[in-house]
């Protein structure tokens, strides 16, 4: 999991202030364009949100849908972008296709690129099933999986060479090749996210997503994030 990478590409400025003034014009006479001189700094309007919007769990979440952050997410596998792609409320996805980009199948084939740049697998460990049974994922068969991605790599490359096509020759791959995406959210859909993903029964490597994720948002929103974190994270919380 060490390769797993998240980079902030771009985000709202003064995010807390856009949903302060959303907040603000729910219930205002006037204007709130018009009165930019005594609008609150980032800082301030963030802590009013809280105890207005969020505070007792009032659950006032819409002014939240006005803050967007996108993120360039890396080497995470295919299993994790299925179940991200999941949320479909305030949030978008531009993923790297595996019709388009098989060329690194082949270089990890022919020994130009470590396999598991382009594959994932689980590091050696003790783990627990769905059914709450314990095993454990020793080194002789992480070695063994290792050598069957090899093996599956050098096959996708001899179709490909034979002039089978991408989609086609793809289908021997191991599930959970590694794939990068663009993922973009709200501020509330984003909060959405972390209440569903990064409960401890979620799956680790969306658990880890969620880690990576955890400071952006912490610079992004900080007043934000210090009430997520004393409420709800990892909490397992009816998501609003």
């Amino acid at each position: 999991m060490k390769q797993f990478r998240v980079d902030l590409i771009v985000a709202t400025p003064k995010p807390q202030l856009c949903v302060y003034l959303g907040m603000h014009q729910d219930y205002s006479d006037f204007f709130v364009a018009d009165n930019r001189q005594i609008w609150p700094d980032d800082k301030k309007a963030g802590e009013i949100c809280i105890r207005r919007l969020l505070a007792g769990e009032r659950g006032h979440y819409g002014p939240m849908e006005h803050a967007q952050i996108v993120f360039n997410v890396g080497w995470f596998p295919h299993s994790v972008m299925q179940q991200a792609r999941t949320h479909r409320v305030g949030v978008s996805f531009d993923v790297q296709s595996m019709r388009y980009t098989g060329d690194r199948i082949c270089q990890a084939a022919e020994g130009n690129l470590d396999i598991e740049e382009v594959f994932y697998l689980r590091p050696i460990g003790n783990y627990i099933n769905r059914q709450g049974k314990k095993y454990t994922y020793s080194l002789k068969q992480r070695n063994e999986d290792i050598k069957l991605c090899q093996l599956a790599a050098k096959r996708y490359c001899e179709l490909i060479n034979s002039g089978f096509s991408e989609e086609h020759a793809r289908s021997i791959l191991p599930f959970d090749y590694r794939q990068h995406f663009i993922l973009s959210f709200t501020l509330r859909a984003l909060l959405h996210f972390l209440d569903l993903r990064s409960k401890r029964d979620a799956q680790l490597e969306i658990r880890e997503l969620c880690k990576l994720i955890w400071p952006h948002i912490e610079s992004w929103v900080p007043e934000f994030a210090s009430w997520y974190k004393k409420k709800r994270l990892h909490r397992a919380l009816l998501a609003p």
